[in-house]
């Protein structure tokens, strides 16, 4: 039986964590699915995010023509933007696997790993043992919770596969109501399918801020068909090809909605199934595995990082976390490192996009914080007016009147992800309100006069919030 010095269990941010400063070490590399370099670039941020910068093209004519400015979209071709787009990927894939074949320092093993005590791992017909071990495992879409026949499987899809469908399918509908189904909701309208999206609840991107959440809503419903509190309860054979995607809402009254291909992006579920319980490692009714704040399980020579142990599935808090472990296998018996998760930032990649960083303000209403709240229109900076901007669009900016910090923003419009940055900054930092609204100079007529204007307004706004007196 071959032993290493650290075993690192999948390819994502687990493989990016090994650099040249383990070139001393034997380290272990494995790896269960095909495809090489984790979810991210394979399945994820990555490739959707080249499907949504070819929907937003597709986007174009409409938002020109408020502008004055007549184009024609003559069509969207899905064969080239998608082969444009693994085009690209797929080889890098293979690179990043070929390059850690040649490297002398890692030994790469392609298959499913399982625990067989706390120090041996076996994968397939291969036992292996390490002094340390990482879990970076990932997380996998969660498959529809009911039912189908066989001979309809082909029609369901998940973002696994999705996006390298032969044909663009005329008719598809999208199960969930998550950021995942957002975005690929309005990538193939943006392209030219006729999108069905339904949601067993009756809000989207739940996590978000209230107030984000509604105006995302009601311009999402402009580009799909929106169904809310409708739960599926079957998937049956289509009279004319195609499946129909039964449903039934609360007062249980059927509805019937044709699709050619089906998306379930209804969650996803951590890829923890690695016989645990041999190697002493816990993990929650989930399958979370239980973390400290330095990565350790509960077995201090085993770690876990990202979507498998971390409360946010984001591939920044991934790498975040690949850094500490790193630092802490580095370190040997030297104080860790931990990882800090105290202003994790996300966003939504839909039109419009959402950004966010902090509490809601439901969430400061349920703590009983004294804040004061300040939203800022696009509408009304020189920018958002360059854009036509509706009006829908703005910053939310809360704080704390006492000391001035942040304690949350909430962006929703055009570049939202950008405009975030220098409010997770300020409060990763500790950078006051004053300081940041009036330390630096802000660009006129940027759009990030925004963010400016947003943070005026909380020191001009004394309509403080005081749940704990009952106002």
């Amino acid at each position: 039986m071959q032993h290493f010095d650290i075993a690192v269990i999948g390819s994502g941010s687990g493989n990016m964590m090994i650099d040249e400063r383990f070139a001393h070490l034997e380290v272990a590399l494995i790896e269960q699915n095909p495809v090489f370099g984790g979810t991210c670039l394979n399945r994820g941020c990555i490739p959707t995010k080249m499907f949504v910068a070819a929907s937003e093209a597709a986007g174009a004519p409409g938002h020109a023509k408020r502008l004055g400015v007549d184009l024609e979209l003559k069509g969207a071709s899905w064969p080239q933007i998608r082969d444009r787009i693994f085009g690209r990927i797929d080889p890098f894939s293979e690179g990043g696997k070929d390059w850690r074949r040649r490297d002398p320092g890692v030994t790469l093993f392609e298959g499913r790993a399982e625990f067989e005590d706390p120090h041996t791992l076996r994968i397939g017909d291969v036992r292996i043992s390490a002094d340390r071990i990482v879990i970076a495992t990932g997380s996998r879409p969660r498959p529809l919770d009911i039912d189908v026949a066989p001979e309809l499987q082909e029609f369901i899809h998940t973002s696994d596969d999705v996006m390298r469908l032969p044909e663009l399918p005329r008719r598809l509908v999208v199960l969930g109501g998550g950021f995942v189904a957002c975005e690929f909701a309005q990538i193939f309208a943006g392209l030219g399918s006729l999108v069905t999206q339904i949601n067993r609840s009756e809000v989207l991107l739940r996590g978000q801020d209230r107030e984000i959440s509604q105006a995302f809503a009601v311009e999402h419903a402009r580009r799909v068909n929106l169904i809310l509190n409708q739960r599926v309860s079957e998937i049956v054979e289509g009279p004319g090809g195609g499946v129909i995607v039964v449903t039934v809402d609360r007062n249980g009254i059927e509805y019937e909605y044709p699709a050619d291909a089906v998306l379930v992006a209804t969650g996803r579920i951590r890829n923890s199934d690695l016989n645990l319980e041999a190697a002493g490692v816990e993990a929650d009714a989930s399958g979370q595995i239980r973390v400290d704040a330095h990565q350790r399980t509960s077995q201090p020579h085993i770690w876990a990082l990202g979507d498998v142990s971390s409360n946010h599935l984001l591939k920044h808090v991934a790498n975040a976390e690949a850094r500490t472990v790193a630092e802490n296998l580095l370190r040997g018996e030297g104080e860790l490192a931990s990882s800090d998760h105290r202003y994790v930032p996300n966003a939504v990649f839909t039109d419009p996009q959402i950004a966010t960083v902090g509490a809601t303000e439901e969430q400061l209403r349920d703590w009983g914080a004294t804040y004061v709240v300040s939203r800022q229109r696009y509408a009304d900076v020189a920018y958002g007016w360059a854009q036509e901007d509706e009006g829908e669009h703005f910053v939310k900016l809360m704080a704390d009147p006492r000391t001035w910090h942040l304690l949350g923003a909430h962006i929703i419009g055009p570049q939202a992800s950008v405009l975030i940055q220098p409010l997770i900054q300020a409060m990763t930092f500790g950078l006051t309100v004053p300081e940041m609204a009036r330390g630096q100079y802000w660009i006129h007529p940027a759009l990030t006069e925004v963010v400016e204007n947003a943070l005026l307004g909380l020191l001009a706004n004394h309509d403080v919030k005081e749940i704990e007196d009952g106002s």
